[in-house]
């Protein structure tokens, strides 16, 4: 950019900073009465630079029609993610010099950090390869590692590179897992460097499963809450109101009764005694 170029982008960022000021001032001014109006913020969205699935080394990610990535999250790369998982908002998955494979049915929570080594100092080839049913907590850090099916990571966990986490284990919240290291089937582990704590029980067990079903159906939900168009948003908003405000006692004495629309209706799976009955049939 020249001297000239410099000079205009100085000078606009001063009109528009100028600008917002105004606006501020006459808000306060207004007080009470003022108008938020809400559609800047939904046109600064549609023009922002991210992209939630990029490819890159011409490597580009090959994820099932119906796993739900959450418009924060982002995947890049060699990475595979079977039917019915779901990649929660913040999180990273990236594939660049290794590849990442999910199975069917896990979640990766929010702000969560999944990554590859290209090999370790032994040569070995070391990608990131997650199984089905998988629960990996919020903020977790899984680097070149290999987690079996209905395994469970904590929250804040850290899984450094070669270790292998076998079905029906856990790793507990804000634990770190040494390289190379093989948590058993079975086996909690916890603490800085994990150790083997305990086993699991049968309780522990059923919990693991049912916590990817509860987050299969949650993320059918947001699914389906993120591709609402801005006047379903706005439609929404305005029943919401409506019917916030209503004095069911004074209803009945009129012989009014009013239906919650379907839009404000919380799907029956989200429930938790629901999805435990949708699980025992």
């Amino acid at each position: 950019m020249g001297t000239l170029g410099r000079a205009i982008f100085t000078v606009g960022k001063w009109i528009r900073g100028t600008g917002q000021a105004m606006d501020r001032l006459g808000s306060t001014i207004q007080g009470g009465l003022r108008v938020e109006e809400q559609l800047t913020i939904y046109m600064m969205i549609s023009v922002s630079r991210h992209r939630t699935v990029m490819n890159i080394f011409e490597k580009e990610p090959r994820i099932h029609r119906d796993v739900f990535v959450a418009p924060s999250a982002a995947v890049i790369g060699d990475v595979e993610i079977e039917h019915g998982s779901s990649i929660w908002y913040g999180s990273i998955l990236r594939g660049d010099v290794n590849s990442i494979h999910i199975g069917s049915g896990t979640n990766i929570q929010d702000n969560s950090l999944v990554h590859v080594a290209r090999a370790n100092i032994s040569g070995k080839v070391l990608p990131t390869i997650i199984g089905s049913n998988v629960t990996v907590g919020h903020s977790a850090v899984l680097h070149a590692c290999t987690i079996e099916d209905e395994a469970f990571v904590g929250m804040g966990a850290t899984l450094l590179d070669g270790v292998v986490v076998e079905k029906h284990s856990m790793v507990g919240a804000g634990s770190l897992v040494k390289q190379n290291t093989r948590i058993p089937s079975g086996e909690v582990w916890v603490g800085n460097p994990a150790k083997f704590l305990r086993k699991l029980t049968e309780e522990e067990i059923v919990f693991i499963a049912q916590s990817a079903t509860n987050y299969i159906n949650l993320a059918q939900v947001h699914a389906a809450e993120n591709a609402k168009s801005f006047d379903e948003i706005e439609l929404e908003k305005m029943l919401r109101k409506k019917y916030a405000h209503k004095d069911e006692e004074y209803d009945s004495m009129l012989g009014v009764v009013r239906e919650i629309p379907p839009e404000l209706i919380l799907p029956d799976n989200i429930l938790p005694h629901n999805a435990q009955k949708a699980v025992a049939r």
